[in-house]
């Protein structure tokens, strides 16, 4: 119910701190692709979000400067990574989450085009295990962005035949990941090392992703907002919160 709260806000959503944080680009894209991904997420949150003006800013931070920055970024042949030339499972699907509020918009075939490259570029990435690798090894969190990629698009997973493999979908994949009683592992026991938890045992990112993106799943089906789509809530004013209700 209660979704998500800031403190010490100011006196409108445009003068969130969090977002006064993020509103110069240099230092945004610092961390690579990942912070204009979740920077555009944000932006896009609620529809009383936007970026201050920045007068010490090196390059003022805009929702088109983000959108751009990511266009940019796009591998050839589709798709995007954090390092290297191939595309990556897990940045590509959080590209795509960014995006996806733009995809068949008019004024935005540029970035429609580059979306279905990227969704054709997941396809062909796909195991034969309905699941995703990254840095060649299958992950639970790789699956689990692919999911609210997915999801955050309007494509049903479970029906879409470019993101069925082997007979298998994505959330088939992701369950076999699921501890009993418990959260959800990095990669399954006997699987190789990626940087990641040790294999086959309870993480705390593999379960924090792994239930976002069922609740991203859920909500496709039962037709609301996607995930990070909190337009279907309202900004109350209390104290020294701000708190988003009913998403």
């Amino acid at each position: 119910y209660l979704l998500f709260t800031i403190r010490h806000l100011q006196t409108s959503c445009s003068s969130l701190p969090v977002f006064q944080y993020i509103s110069d680009l240099s230092l945004v894209k610092e961390q690579g692709l990942n912070g204009p991904i979740w920077a555009l997420l944000a932006l896009n949150c609620h529809p009383e979000y936007s970026f201050p003006e920045n007068p010490s800013a090196k390059e003022q931070n805009s929702e088109s400067a983000l959108v751009n920055f990511l266009l940019q970024s796009e591998l050839p042949g589709g798709g995007w990574t954090l390092m290297g030339s191939n595309a990556d499972s897990d940045i590509t699907g959080m590209t795509l989450q960014a995006l996806a509020p733009y995809y068949h918009k008019s004024g935005y075939e540029n970035v429609t085009a580059a979306i279905d490259r990227g969704l054709n570029k997941l396809s062909e990435m796909q195991n034969d295990s309905g699941g995703y690798s990254t840095m060649g090894v299958e992950t639970e969190e790789s699956c689990a962005q692919i999911i609210t990629a997915l999801c955050s698009l309007g494509i049903d997973p479970e029906t879409d035949s470019r993101f069925i493999k082997g007979g298998h979908w994505t959330i088939e994949n992701l369950l076999s990941y699921h501890i009993d009683g418990s959260g959800f592992m990095h990669v399954k026991a006997g699987a190789g090392n990626n940087g990641g938890a040790a294999a086959g045992t309870l993480d705390g990112m593999a379960t924090e992703q792994g239930y976002y993106a069922l609740v991203a799943y859920q909500r496709l089906k039962d037709g609301k907002t996607s995930l990070y789509d909190m337009s279907d809530v309202s900004i109350k004013k209390g104290g020294t919160l701000y708190c988003l209700s009913n998403h």
